[in-house]
Parts: structure tokens; sequence; C-alpha cells
């Protein structure tokens, strides 16, 4: 399996991902690089509970100033978290909150928050972390997907009503509103507000909220203008998606078009599977 090298922002990296995706609803990705210095990142926030597998020596703070050192798990919505760090060794798995909610409950549990992974895992964390710690990115993709889909088959599955919705919601940008989704699922709108938050961590308002704006930051992060990425992305006007921006990650649209985190994306992931 090839490395590709990549620069994000000052720090040059390898990157590396699975030649095939056997689990649905799993994206992943290697980083391997070494900084001159000590680098701190805002982590863009995206529509999947992204776990961090950590073999260098990150850690991740949140807004608050709370950090977690090592392997940790990050929430749908997590809001102003950086990642700081100078040696990359790093395995990044994006779930979608569907299989996230099957595996350990991580899309409610974790919700907006920064957790160790321990936390949600238990036992299970450490015996994966050494396992993966001298292997191959070949080999660390195929343990990773095996201890994936072992839980998967173990854990409690998310409602398919929600699995649905979610898929609805992607497919959409995030543009469907909340009480014509409730209404094709025949559901009420407290209904599916309350299976929302105890499964997937988030409202279904706050879903669809976090889905166009993941459109719209990748719309910005090619080079498209924020007057034409607010029409196109629904929202009313400039300032809607100003806020938006602030809200999830911090940053005004021109930091979010120039931000190293998402310079990445097309050549960590190509191909998605957060609708899984």
């Amino acid at each position: 399996m090839s490395e590709v090298p990549f620069r994000i922002g000052a720090t040059a990296v390898a990157v590396a991902v699975p030649a095939v995706r056997q689990v649905a609803g799993v994206s992943m990705a290697g980083f391997r690089g070494r900084a001159t210095s000590p680098v701190e990142l805002p982590v863009v926030p995206y529509p999947a509970v992204t776990i961090f597998l950590d073999f260098g020596d990150m850690r991740m703070i949140d807004a608050a100033g709370a950090t977690v050192r090592g392997s940790s798990v990050v929430g749908l919505t997590p809001g102003n978290v950086r990642g700081a760090g100078r040696e990359v060794d790093l395995l990044q798995i994006r779930l979608s909150p569907v299989l996230a909610q099957a595996i350990s409950g991580a899309a409610a549990q974790s919700g907006g928050a920064v957790v160790a992974f321990e936390e949600l895992w238990g036992r299970d964390a450490a015996r994966l972390e050494e396992r993966l710690r001298a292997g191959s990115w070949a080999e660390r993709f195929a343990l990773a997907e095996t201890a994936i889909a072992l839980r998967q088959r173990q854990g409690r599955p998310a409602d398919p009503e929600l699995a649905w919705a979610w898929r609805r919601i992607v497919r959409s940008h995030g543009r469907i509103r909340v009480e014509g989704l409730a209404g094709e699922l025949g559901w009420s709108r407290k209904r599916l507000w309350s299976r929302f938050r105890s499964q997937l961590g988030v409202t279904p308002k706050k879903a669809a909220r976090l889905v166009r704006f993941d459109h719209a930051a990748h719309r910005l992060a090619s080079g498209i203008g924020a007057a034409r990425v607010s029409a196109e992305c629904g929202y009313a006007d400039q300032s809607h998606l100003h806020r938006d921006a602030k809200t999830f990650a911090g940053l005004t649209p021109t930091a979010l078009a120039a931000a190293p985190w998402l310079e990445v994306d097309p050549v960590a992931w190509a191909a998605p599977q957060y609708a899984g």
C-alpha cells in the first residue's frame, strides 16, 4: 500500500488509505510525519463520529481547555476543538453516527465532546491499540475493520427509521426540514427529536445543520466564494453562513476555506462513508 506525501499546514505527512473498504459507514486514513515544532490545528466538525488512534504524541483540546492525550473519540459537533502535537502517527477512523451507535453507543455517548477512546471501548481499546502499534498500514486497516465489524455484530443497532432519516438528511445535503422528515416517516416531530437525541446524540435539526455546514465548508475549500456557497447550500445570506462557520468551527468562512484540516480531504477522504 503506497503512502501519498502531503502537507497539512507546515507539516509534511504521508497519507495512507485502504485499498478496499469492507464495512459500510466506515472511512479510514493513516497519517505519519514529524513537525519541526509543535503544531496546533483547529478540528473542522464533520458528519461522523471520529476515532483518533494515536501512536505519536497527539492531544485533543476542547473549547474549555480540557485535554485528552492519546487515542480519543470526537463526537458529531465538537465545536472549537484543536488537535496538537509534533510526532504524527495516527489512524483516523470516521464512523457514520448510525454505525457508531451500533458499535458502542458512541454517537449518543460522546455527543459533542472529546472523550478518551478507552472510555467508550473499555478494555478492548488497549488490546486493539497494542495490536495496531507495530503493524503496517495495511495490517492496521484490516485489524481496525475486523474490530469494528465484530462490535457491530455484538452491539445494538440504531432504529432502522433513524438510519433511513440520517441517509435522507445526507442526500439532501442537510436542506430537508425536520417537519418534512417526520412526515415522511409518519412520526411526530417530538418522536423524531427524541429518538435522534437518544441514539445519535444530536437533534435532527442540528444533524441537518452539520451536514449542510460540511457541504458548504468543502465548497469553500475548493475555492468557491462565500456568496455563491451561501446561495447554493440554502443559507438565507452570507451572514447565516458566517454564523454556522463560527458555531461549528470557530472560524470565519474565509479562514475555513484555508483550514489545513480540509486541505487533506481530497486525498484521505475521497469517498466518505458517513451516509452508511
